[in-house]
């Protein structure tokens, strides 16, 4: 799964989401559930980024670079609040085998070009599993971006294609959209499910996870 840097630090970090984030997780690893977390960066990515180009120009992958190690900030963060239960360092290469007895294992942003929805793919590809959650601040999917058309349609359910037709073509660092293209693309060839759930709403990814009718958006 990868949770997104906004709900970790929508402005300052948000600490009650953390701990209900970290007791649902906890309740399902007494269940048998594995997790694999990978963290974005959020605004304090884009503040970083923001204050940098102030100063100077950048090129597109120095700006990735700074977005990566806002990654492993956070994820340094969820590493630490599952101490006890998280795998001993937090994973920076989605690709390399991982050898673990515990049950959840935190990664970060790897390299430049793709965002940590990329890396969780890749992970995802490198662990054998089917479904991918992306926790993020939106309910759904839609047909247009709600916030320039109130008109907007929720998606419950969409195909690779179908999605891929709905946001950009190409990555670029900041690129506000469900799920990211170069993403998407190698989801699309996998055949991954990812669900795309509002974690605000952390009972509707614990649905998910239950199988059972949750809020939220399937590509498929």
């Amino acid at each position: 799964m990868s949770v997104g840097g906004s709900l970790i630090v929508p402005d300052a970090i948000d600490t009650d989401f953390l701990k209900r984030f970290k007791a649902l997780i906890l309740e399902k690893v007494q269940r048998g559930f594995t997790f694999s977390i990978i963290t974005g960066g959020g605004k304090t990515a884009r503040r970083y980024r923001d204050a940098a180009q102030v100063v100077t120009s950048l090129s597109p992958q120095d700006l990735d670079w700074i977005g990566i190690h806002a990654t492993r900030l956070n994820a340094q963060l969820l590493r630490n609040i599952f101490v006890g239960f998280a795998h001993a360092e937090v994973i920076h290469n989605p690709t390399v085998d991982i050898h673990t007895d515990e049950p959840v294992i935190i990664a970060a942003g790897w390299q430049p070009g793709c965002s940590t929805d990329y890396d969780a793919v890749l992970m995802a590809k490198n662990l054998g599993a089917t479904r991918l959650v992306n926790l993020s601040n939106i309910d759904y999917v839609y047909d247009s971006d709600p916030k320039k058309n109130p008109s907007a349609k929720p998606i419950e359910r969409i195909g690779w294609s179908s999605f891929r037709s709905l946001i950009p073509p190409e990555w670029d660092p900041g690129l506000s959209s469900p799920f990211d293209p170069v993403a998407a693309k190698e989801a699309e060839a996998l055949g991954l499910e990812v669900a795309i759930i509002n974690g605000a709403r952390l009972e509707e990814f614990s649905n998910y996870l239950d199988n059972k009718p949750f809020v939220g958006t399937v590509i498929f």
